[in-house]
């Protein structure tokens, strides 16, 4: 592998520490579950819909690395985002979506670890963007992280400013 394409697999393996990082972040100003589920932007997710797409992510961009290396040209359907929201998220732990996006890039990690410059340029058929290589699509899930990561501080912002002075979230 190249150093640029070793470049992009330790960036790949470090994304789950970045939203590990963030959502330290969140428990340490003490948010409660309420705020996690908050909208302080209106048409947006909240904090906890955010996490749970990142990990409903993984496992998509996961499953679609492992099938470009094995089959020839896979149909990579896209999905959207939006209608994913009714995947129980409500329901959902935001540290056990941490842990399972962390599982999923080690995982995923040491596989791409291992990979020539040969089996990068291996490709799929996306539904709507075509051929894509899996260096692409690396390329792609590498950048959805801090895409993501970049709207947290705004909602935190937007949460703690809403609260009542004096008044701290729940401890954890």
């Amino acid at each position: 592998m190249n150093p640029a394409d070793q470049t992009l697999v330790e960036a790949y393996q470090a994304g789950a520490a970045e939203v590990r990082q963030a959502v330290a972040r969140l428990f340490d100003l003490d948010f409660t579950e309420a705020e996690l589920d908050a909208h302080p932007e209106p048409g947006r997710w909240s904090i906890r819909q955010l996490v749970c797409h990142l990990a409903d992510a993984e496992l998509l961009y996961a499953e679609r690395i492992k099938r470009i290396l094995v089959e020839d040209e896979p149909l990579l359907v896209r999905a959207d985002p939006d209608k994913t929201v009714a995947l129980a998220f409500a329901g959902r732990c935001v540290m056990d979506e941490v842990a399972l996006i962390e599982s999923v890039r080690r995982h995923t990690g040491a596989i791409l670890a291992t990979l020539t410059a040969t089996q990068l340029e291996r490709q799929g058929m996306h539904s709507t963007d075509g051929r894509l290589t899996l260096r692409t699509v690396l390329e792609r899930v590498t950048a959805h992280i801090p895409h993501h990561l970049r709207h947290l501080p705004t909602k935190q912002q937007a949460i703690l400013a809403a609260r009542t002075p004096g008044e701290p979230g729940l401890s954890r």
